[in-house]
């Protein structure tokens, strides 16, 4: 029974003392849908019945409803109730392994898609890396926002944007950037897009053709491979070493079209791309005229030493195209992210943009620019710098005793992830298994890596950990490592 089910996964979440109510019922509704208990079109019960069944204030109820109708969870009609939205769910969506019927014929491209890198496998568990807390955003002020655009807001507004976005948020995402990635941005430069995948499709489109070579980072961040494949482009995929894409190694490589990248933070293994190989990148596609196509998934979280200059900021040959996103700082579902772009390509994206994805949400941008103006944005990036960092040291000190020769962390100095390295004898895809049936979820390294069979690690996020959950899981995970290299196999020199 429903009932049952939220009780338990409220009685688990009881080791986050620092969670409301509200926001432990929100956690449990929420993976009650994800986990597929609660299926697309399921009626809730209503909030007065909910707060009699678990016996809780039917205030602490209606704000957590409020919280998974904002994210676009759940969807209420007035005299009718409130609906699970029509939405596929982590543990519905298609695995790799299920076969399609004989009769439905997919694109060796949707086949590929849908056999690699499967997103169904990520889980909002502590430690799952590319998830991050967003319990501390301010939801009534963004309803409040929002309420207030959707009342002023002229016919031009309702339509399709044409333009590249609502201009005032372009013009304060270009204020932040030109302030703290050292970028010289000016408004026209950028495009409002749904997030990072949106805008790397649109790149792919635009500036490349079928079977043109798209350079990316391996290992690598599997929502590119998904949106090159898709598009088209073949892989070529690049090692990466201790400083970045290693480029000095392809002599023989195929040109490039596309060049992607990762640069301040590499996803998966953390590592920054040194200065020498950034310049190098830049002439290789000075050389061949290329994209360089530079994604700063995770910039505004730098915990230790100086701030990592974006990459397009040394671009003086106008190759390099910036992608950034809000899910990180705000909340993953708002689905806005920009895309800054040489100036010559700005009209013609933006016409491409308009042509094949028909951007909208224009009261939703506008309630965002005035989240930016108002200041709120800088407090939510401040506070979640603050929380990040405290979780970072946390886990960290946690995982000291299985750190040594064997074992040693890459990208922990930025982001809200790091990769503990291990040796190529240890089954990190095993491991990655034993350490879910504990309830937590991590992703093994090899899992990223397009053709090298070298690398072996795990992945561990602490943006969806809170320190509570930290303290009392990082020694079970610890453990679990230590026990692993204990297992492996020594191989001798």
């Amino acid at each position: 029974m429903l009932t049952e089910y939220l009780s338990g996964q409220i009685e688990r979440l009881s080791i986050r003392d620092d969670l409301p109510m509200h926001r432990k019922l929100y956690e449990a509704l929420r993976r009650a849908i994800l986990d597929g208990k609660l299926s697309a079109g399921h009626r809730l019960p209503s909030s007065r019945e909910l707060a009699q069944d678990l016996r809780l204030s039917r205030n602490t109820v209606v704000a957590a409803l409020n919280q998974l109708n904002v994210e676009g969870l759940l969807t209420s009609h007035v005299g009718r109730g409130t609906y699970v939205s029509d939405r596929p769910t982590q543990k519905t969506a298609r695995p790799p392994s299920l076969q399609v019927s004989q009769d439905i014929r997919l694109s060796q491209r949707g086949q590929k898609i849908l056999t690699s890198f499967s997103a169904s496998q990520l889980e909002i568990y502590p430690f799952t890396s590319g998830i991050v807390d967003f319990s501390a955003f301010p939801v009534a002020l963004w309803r409040r926002l929002q309420h207030k655009h959707w009342r002023m807001s002229y016919p031009d507004m309702l339509d399709y944007s044409y333009s590249g976005g609502h201009a005032p948020l372009r013009n304060a995402i270009a204020g932040y950037l030109r302030v703290f990635r050292n970028m010289s941005v000016d408004t026209e430069q950028v495009i409002i897009t749904t997030g990072t995948q949106q805008s790397l499709e649109l790149c792919a489109q635009v500036l490349a053709d079928l079977d043109d070579t798209v350079w990316i980072e391996d290992p690598a961040y599997w929502g590119a491979v998904k949106a090159f494949m898709a598009t088209g482009l073949r892989l070529h995929p690049v090692a990466v070493d201790e400083h970045g894409l290693a480029p000095e190694r392809l002599s023989e490589a195929p040109p490039p079209r596309l060049i992607y990248v990762t640069p301040s933070h590499q996803y998966p293994t953390g590592v920054v791309m040194s200065l020498a190989r950034r310049q190098e990148v830049l002439a290789i596609a000075r050389r061949h005229k290329a994209w360089v196509l530079e994604d700063d998934y995770d910039s505004e979280f730098r915990f230790s030493g100086p701030s990592i200059e974006a990459m397009a900021g040394l671009d003086t040959d106008q190759r390099v195209l910036y992608m950034g996103s809000f899910s990180k700082v705000l909340y993953p579902g708002l689905k806005l992210g920009y895309l800054v772009v040489p100036r010559g390509l700005a009209e013609p994206l933006k016409q491409a943009h308009y042509d094949l994805n028909r951007p909208g949400q224009i009261p939703l941008q506008a309630a965002l620019a005035e989240f930016i103006e108002m200041g709120h944005f800088s407090t939510a990036l401040r506070d979640a710098r603050q929380s990040y960092a405290a979780r970072r040291r946390c886990l960290l000190e946690a995982l000291k005793p299985c750190l040594g020769a064997l074992a040693h962390i890459s990208g922990a100095e930025q982001g809200l992830h790091l990769c503990v390295n291990l040796p190529v004898t240890v089954d990190d895809k095993a491991l990655a298994q034993r350490i879910g049936a504990l309830g937590l979820t991590v992703r093994a390294l090899s899992a990223y890596c397009v053709h090298r069979t070298d690398l072996r690690g795990i992945v561990i996020g602490y943006g969806y950990a809170s320190l509570a959950e930290i303290q009392h899981h990082g020694p079970t995970l610890a453990k679990a490592i230590s026990a692993a290299l204990a297992r492996a196999p020594i191989i001798h020199p």
